[in-house]
């Protein structure tokens, strides 16, 4: 499960079962997640964590890494069996607004930021899957 954290939302991935091509699942209020979490690993299982790690252009902890600290935090505390990684979501919104485009969703379409936050949640999880590899999250 991927996470793009912003101040107020939190755009959510998953991937498929084979663990090939993540898909964004939905944006929630930040204070909605853990609940939410915690019902998707009763019924669904999870092995691992993927949050955004916010960066300048220069590299540099960008100045949302404030609250994305935070809500890891509050992950690890909450469910501390499953790790959590971090996948550097520079430009994720951009190539969101972009894929929407590409899309050809209209204008007022891609205005909506919890469709923007759920795109980027998938980018960082469809990033992490394709650089690691990975079979079995």
């Amino acid at each position: 499960m991927a996470f793009d954290v912003g101040q107020k939302r939190v755009g959510i991935a998953v991937s498929d079962p084979s663990q090939i091509i993540a898909n964004g699942l939905m944006t929630l209020m930040i204070h909605e997640v853990l609940p939410f979490v915690q019902k998707y690993i009763s019924s669904e299982g999870l092995d691992l964590f993927v949050v955004g790690y916010a960066r300048q252009a220069n590299g540099s902890d960008s100045e949302s890494m404030v609250y994305i600290r935070p809500f890891v935090k509050s992950l690890q505390n909450k469910f501390p069996h499953i790790p959590v990684e971090w996948v550097d979501e520079r430009y994720t919104s951009r190539m969101a607004f972009q894929t929407m485009i590409d899309g050809g969703l209209k204008k007022h379409t891609r205005r909506d930021k919890a469709l923007i936050d759920k795109i980027s949640a998938t980018i960082i999880l469809q990033s992490y899957l394709e650089s690691k590899g990975v079979r079995g999250l």
